[in-house]
């Protein structure tokens, strides 16, 4: 029994069968964003209150390293996520919706790239 209406029929449209991943790792990475928080205000405590090479030393501690590297990658792909399905809801021209989708994923890419590339340079120059 199909319940949509005759012109989607006609049209094919329907379910694409892509939403329930994109939810689920919007939720994913939300959740994931929780304690991954904890490490970056330390961070920024350190980068407040201490002194530069007291925080270089914290940030070089490997598991700290890791936990503010999969923040970033974690807060910039929810974040991406997040501005794609606004997109997706408000904007109605097809084709503006395909660049603004894809403008807002390269420069959410280029971004956590950036944010990577200063942690590393952090830990491995001083």
């Amino acid at each position: 029994m199909d319940f949509r209406p005759p012109l989607a029929r006609a049209l094919g449209l329907g379910s694409a069968k892509t939403g329930t991943s994109h939810w689920w790792m919007q939720r994913v990475t939300a959740v994931a964003l929780v304690p991954l928080s904890f490490p970056l205000i330390i961070l920024l405590n350190l980068c407040i209150n201490a002194p530069y090479l007291e925080t270089v030393s914290w940030l070089g501690m490997p598991f700290n390293t890791v936990c503010i590297v999969a923040w970033i990658l974690a807060v910039f792909y929810h974040a991406a996520l997040g501005l794609q399905v606004v997109i997706e809801d408000y904007v109605a021209n097809e084709g503006a919706k395909i660049i603004a989708v894809w403008a807002v994923n390269l420069t959410f890419l280029f971004l956590a790239l950036a944010a990577l590339l200063a942690v590393l340079r952090i830990i491995l120059i001083g």
